[in-house]
């Protein structure tokens, strides 16, 4: 073993203060960390849902049963996971009383390198004070329950929306993690706070969510206009969508713990002037492809979202 990780196992808690502190120097909302084993409540929860077919043609989602639910079967050897959050939230709402509407997150360039950057430099630095180990960096990429890991490392709870809420940052957040082979400090989960609201349920424009923390997938906006690679959207949704083209922000703008949110410091999230300008209804693939050359919406291509534009603009 190297020396100065055998000098570092007798100071875990001055290691885990050191990546919690160089975490938010990093420009992360806050940083957690939880203990790698089987999550064995989500296990139930995945299987039920699951047999529902809640996950729509998302048959990815039943792939890597096993590993979604243990960290372990990710890295060797693990014995810690390191969850981050980083804020998305804007400056101003730039499609608010439009009649499209793509989601918050997906203004700036796309989140995932954003994120495997900033984790990767705190990866580093790790090993700096560590030595050599293992460990890896995920940014929803990869069979993980990213939500159920923040929520154990006490960042926030799951809302009966199924996101993860903080009570003092609220939900617009990328969730990203750290599996290492590294015995930390530990943190708690927090308590649920949403009490006896239900207006992401009342708000949700198809019914997506059957009941607290239960999500109809297969009905979820985002699922529709992002994940369902099907030439037509089904004609139920057609007066459901909200205006909605590429992801739904609904469930969200109506929690009330997000009249905490505050606008994010991130440059690359910052949107393309051109999107602040831009008539989606006239978009072309020209300007789609160079428009969305590093964004998140690039993943549904043109076809996919000139599809959604036409099923929500004509009648």
């Amino acid at each position: 073993m190297d020396s100065s990780r055998a000098v570092y196992s007798m100071n875990k808690h001055e290691l885990s203060q050191r990546i919690k502190t160089r975490a938010q120097e990093l420009g992360f909302l806050s940083c957690g960390i939880s203990k790698a084993t089987f999550l064995e409540d989500e296990a139930k929860y995945l299987e039920n849902w699951l047999a529902k077919n809640y996950q729509g043609k998302m048959a990815y989602m039943a792939n890597h049963f096993d590993k979604r639910l243990d960290p372990r079967l990710l890295v060797d050897g693990a014995k810690s996971v390191i969850s981050v959050l980083l804020n998305y939230y804007p400056e101003k709402d730039l499609f608010q009383g439009k009649s499209l509407k793509i989601s918050k997150y997906a203004y700036g360039e796309d989140y995932h390198m954003v994120i495997k950057d900033k984790l990767e430099t705190l990866l580093n630095e790790i090993k700096e004070q560590v030595g050599e180990i293992n460990a890896r960096c995920f940014t929803d990429s990869a069979p993980i329950l990213d939500k159920a890991w923040a929520a154990k490392s006490g960042l926030g709870w799951i809302g009966k929306n199924a996101n993860l809420i903080s009570v003092q940052k609220g939900s617009f957040f990328f969730i990203g993690e750290i599996v290492i082979d590294v015995e930390l400090d530990y943190d708690q989960p927090t308590t649920d706070h949403c009490g006896t609201c239900t207006a992401c349920i009342d708000a949700c424009p198809t019914q997506a969510i059957i009941k607290p923390q239960l999500i109809d997938g297969s009905k979820c906006i985002s699922y529709l206009t992002i994940e369902l690679k099907d030439e037509l959207l089904p004609s139920e949704f057609k007066d459901k969508m909200d205006g909605w083209v590429f992801g739904c922000d609904v469930c969200q703008d109506v929690c009330p713990w997000n009249r905490f949110s505050k606008p994010h410091s991130t440059k690359e999230f910052e949107p393309n002037e051109q999107l602040i300008a831009i008539d989606l209804v006239d978009l072309t693939e020209g300007v789609f492809n160079e428009l969305f050359k590093y964004s998140a919406i690039k993943r549904p291509k043109f076809t996919g979202l000139k599809r959604n534009i036409d099923f929500v603009s004509k009648k």
